[in-house]
């Protein structure tokens, strides 16, 4: 069974930083891509950015230059480094994972960014 865990999420000020971890288990770590997903109130789920096995990664518009996705293949987990947070991304960001090239997703609980002016 997948399990993905998402830890880290917060309440910060704009312009401070936060860091999300997925942690994954029970799905094939070397097949996967991974990325991270976020939804505002009304608003509808929007990527973020994602990460293959073998580290390249894309990025949201909104993100780039502030956000980074790593990971850590030896503990199967995949980060999010957020800087320079802005109100607008106050939002619940998922965490997911997926066979590279496919759509079906493996979605985690989500962890809540709340980003204060």
């Amino acid at each position: 069974q997948v399990h993905l865990v998402e830890s880290g999420g917060g309440s910060v000020q704009a312009g401070g930083s936060l860091r999300l971890s997925c942690a994954a288990s029970g799905y094939p770590w070397s097949r996967s891509c991974m990325g991270w997903f976020r939804q505002a109130p009304g608003k509808e789920r929007e990527g973020v950015g994602s990460i293959d096995r073998s580290g390249i990664t894309t990025y949201a518009d909104p993100v780039k230059g502030r956000f980074t996705i790593f990971q850590d293949n030896a503990k199967n987990t995949v980060y999010l480094q957020m800087n320079s947070l802005k109100p607008d991304d106050t939002a619940l960001y998922y965490c997911a994972a997926w066979a590279c090239g496919f759509s079906s997703k493996y979605w985690g609980q989500g962890t809540q960014v709340t980003v204060s002016s």
